[in-house]
């Protein structure tokens, strides 16, 4: 129950952008601390237990928001949050990791990793990844961490690589009369910068972070992928995409199937005859079947006409953006 100060607090915020948006609609404010986490079975019976853990979206250690403040937690930290618990239920026997992302973040993207490895080895239970329609770049780092990859008839995925976009505007600036007077302690402190043209030597210093970033990334295919060749790896780690037909045929996934194909095999792979699927989820996020995308209902948000505006920010990226468009 709202007390005076929450509910005058939403008052002021619906007055305050009511000029800008011409109506006060559909808003949400934050609610505090997000509630605990609650488990649903949504498919299958027994004792035995497989732990359906889904991974979607941009992958980000920051928390998603709006304008007005925290919307949901950031993947990495729903994902560390979901195998705490599981950690505490010796029932789950397999998890199956559900990856729909294009990517995201260098540093997202390997914690994801970590997390899925961690938990895995600790434990000792399978893991099966399933990919559906998008498991490009990070979401294919994250899938790494499995025993087994299965990827959906229409997936796309590969995309291995590292990306460090940006532009260069200072022939616009310098058309309308902007001049650039950034002040640096070095001379590779502003290297990137959209306000000038990147020098010879600045471009080499970020392509050997991103050389780096990209050896890494090769490590881990080798390591999920230890039946093909190195070279091989490298051969395909060139940035390109591929359907699922592809990505079986370079050895990239171990089979094509669909979820209810990779519960089949977790638990077979469990050596249980039967077992429960089960997910976490918030009291008000719905969970029905294998297919429930998260969507949470008590999460604070508003309908707004005009997405919010964001300066480009440098970014090291696994991730597939073919339109540039990295908000």
């Amino acid at each position: 129950m709202q007390g005076p100060r929450s509910t005058f607090g939403s008052l002021w915020r619906c007055l305050a952008i009511a000029p800008l948006s011409l109506a006060c609609v559909s808003i949400e404010l934050p609610g505090g601390v997000p509630q605990a986490l609650m488990e649903t079975t949504v498919e299958g019976a027994g004792s035995a237990k497989i732990l359906l853990l889904q991974i979607d979206g941009v992958l980000t250690d920051e928390p998603e928001a709006s304008w007005y403040g925290l919307r949901r937690e950031s993947p990495v930290a729903r994902v560390r949050e979901e195998l705490d618990r599981a950690r505490r239920d010796d029932s789950i026997d397999a998890l199956l990791v559900r990856i729909d992302t294009p990517g995201g973040t260098v540093t997202a993207s390997d914690l994801l990793y970590q997390e899925i490895l961690r938990f895995k080895h600790e434990r000792g239970v399978p893991v099966v990844a399933q990919l559906m329609g998008m498991a490009t770049s990070g979401g294919y780092y994250v899938a790494m961490s499995a025993d087994t990859v299965i990827a959906h008839p229409t997936t796309v995925t590969g995309s291995i690589g590292v990306i460090f976009a940006g532009v260069n505007l200072s022939g616009l600036m310098a058309k309308y009369g902007v001049a650039d007077q950034t002040l640096t302690s070095g001379p590779f402190k502003d290297a990137g910068s959209p306000l000038r043209p990147m020098r010879p030597d600045e471009r080499a210093q970020l392509q050997s972070v991103i050389d780096d970033m990209y050896q890494r990334f090769l490590d881990v295919v080798r390591r999920g992928r230890p039946a093909l060749a190195p070279d091989e790896v490298a051969r395909l780690a060139d940035g390109r995409i591929y359907s699922a037909q592809q990505a079986l045929a370079n050895g990239l996934v171990d089979r094509i199937g669909d979820v209810e194909d990779a519960v089949e095999l977790a638990r077979t792979r469990a050596g249980v005859e039967e077992a429960r699927v089960v997910t976490y989820h918030r009291p008000r996020e719905y969970r029905k079947n294998l297919y429930t995308a998260e969507a949470d209902e008590s999460a604070p948000r508003v309908e707004w006409p005009m997405r919010r505006l964001q300066l480009p920010q440098p970014a090291f990226l696994y991730l597939w953006a073919p339109s540039g468009l990295l908000d």
